[in-house]
């Protein structure tokens, strides 16, 4: 897929705040400080599009970008840590589970997990509610750049394990660095091909 254009188009705190859902939807969401910004920015190849920030907890609403004049993909705020209130913290969570359960158009959840780590609970416990609710998501594992090779492949086959604990099946899984571009065009086809799906599309 080429991005011909990306565009801002409306931040909410709620769902019915966000764009009519006449077209599909691509949404992105991980813990806080875990690259979604950049990923987005690389991604879309606006390196200005989201906002990034070495402060975790940045985004705070779901930003909405129109991309190619026939998606949209929504940057969702992160979950787990983030410099704000427990109320704040509470409000997120809030109103991230409602767009999850009733945003219909969405086709796809692009969970991020840094994969400089091993299995996190945060993680875990989310995709594990993701499953019980029957959303649609995929992994990818960020900063892939920041550590040795060895490392991502170690920290991804404990994800692996631990996941198999509970699932029978793993989900598609990217690995992506922002810096270098790695993942774009496996995240890019995955979207394509998936929009195909979304009843009504051209």
């Amino acid at each position: 897929m080429n991005i011909v254009s990306a565009n801002y188009i409306s931040s909410a705190v709620s769902i019915d705040g966000c764009p009519p859902g006449n077209i599909p939807e691509f949404a992105f969401i991980g813990r806080s400080n875990v690259g979604k910004s950049s990923l987005i920015n690389m991604i879309t190849g606006r390196p200005r599009l989201a906002k990034t920030s070495s402060s975790p907890g940045k985004t705070r609403t779901i930003n909405h970008f129109l991309i190619n004049e026939s998606w949209y993909l929504a940057d969702l705020p992160g979950y787990g840590y983030a410099k704000v209130s427990k109320k704040m913290r509470e409000k997120f969570s809030s109103f991230i589970e409602e767009y999850l359960v009733k945003r219909e158009s969405m086709m796809a959840l692009f969970v991020l997990i840094d994969s400089r780590h091993g299995p996190m609970e945060q993680d875990m416990r989310f995709m594990e509610r993701l499953g019980e609710r029957g959303i649609p998501f995929v992994r990818v594992f960020t900063k892939s750049d920041k550590v040795p090779s060895r490392i991502v492949k170690r920290n991804i086959e404990e994800h692996n394990n631990e996941m198999l604990k509970v699932w029978e099946e793993l989900p598609a899984t990217f690995v992506t660095s922002s810096k270098s571009g790695r993942g774009r065009e496996e995240i890019l086809n995955l979207i394509e091909e998936t929009r195909k799906l979304f009843q009504g599309s051209s």
